[in-house]
């Protein structure tokens, strides 16, 4: 983990190496802008907070600018920006701390996101359950796999049905080399949503952990064919809050990811069926 921090964070980070397996995760992408010219629209909601000054205003301006699904105005760092505003103008609003949190997180500052996710849960933890799923992806980064496992498992069960979250659930329970749990969470998953690529990957990936090669082969195929079928669109749905630019990095760095499981998987699949001499 310590080595990650040293570089610059980007898409590339979707991926983590396990058995020699790529898993793909969600919400995971750092973001690689460090700065974007002052727009007029920045400009405007800088001399409307001087103007009206509220810890709502500055929190709705904050969010705009973390719409990964927003390209013309995302700006992680004037997202930054106005949401600090809002927290000193009214640190009891319902989610500001849990946006702060959010944004370093995508900023590579992983103790200030976990600071800030810990407070929001102390203040509003009943009221925003998907706080849970935040600092579980948190904990994940850092490594505390335990944690963030249990974080998960909290939020899945306000939203059993979120695939993005089962697909994260199984992310850190086969980094903490929990196998047979992330089989059965990922083949739960898949009853819901039987063509999700991401939760296909993660499936093969368990399966051919404990040893079911055959099913693990079935799998990764099946991964393979469906994200062929990605688009800009769906990848930043699926990456809330990530800077748009790397849209094409992340589709390339899944593509690659699985085609790299489907060899790995090929080739275990021939040596099981290999004659024994």
């Amino acid at each position: 983990m310590n080595s990650m921090r040293k570089k610059n964070f980007s898409s590339i980070d979707l991926r983590w190496i396990t058995g020699g397996l790529v898993i793909v995760f969600i919400l995971a992408v750092i973001t690689t802008q460090t700065s974007a010219p002052l727009t007029l629209q920045i400009a405007h909601e800088r001399l409307m907070m001087k103007i009206d000054p509220s810890g709502d205003r500055a929190y709705k301006y904050g969010t705009q600018h973390m719409d990964g699904e927003d390209p013309r105005h995302y700006d992680i760092q004037a997202a930054e920006t106005f949401l600090k505003q809002a927290v000193k103008l009214d640190p009891n609003l319902l989610y500001v701390h849990h946006q702060l949190a959010r944004v370093a997180f995508l900023k590579g500052d992983f103790s200030t996101a976990l600071f800030h996710i810990n407070l929001q849960i102390q203040k509003h933890g009943k009221d925003t359950p998907n706080s849970y799923y935040v600092r579980g992806l948190i904990e994940g980064y850092m490594g505390d796999y335990a944690s963030a496992a249990e974080d998960y498992e909290k939020f899945l069960k306000v939203a059993p049905y979120n695939w993005a979250a089962i697909n994260d659930y199984a992310w850190v329970l086969l980094k903490d080399e929990r196998f047979e749990e992330a089989a059965r969470a990922t083949e739960e998953g898949l009853k819901h949503f039987p063509e999700n690529p991401w939760l296909l990957n993660s499936s093969a990936i368990a399966l051919y952990e404990i040893g079911d090669i055959e099913k693990a082969h079935e799998r990764v195929q099946k991964a393979w064919a469906q994200v062929q079928n990605i688009s800009k669109e769906e990848w930043l749905h699926s990456y809330p809050g990530n800077d748009p630019a790397v849209a094409g990095e992340g589709i390339a760095t899944f593509h690659d990811a699985v085609a790299q499981n489907v060899q790995k998987i090929d080739a275990a699949l021939a040596l099981e069926s290999k004659p024994q001499q």
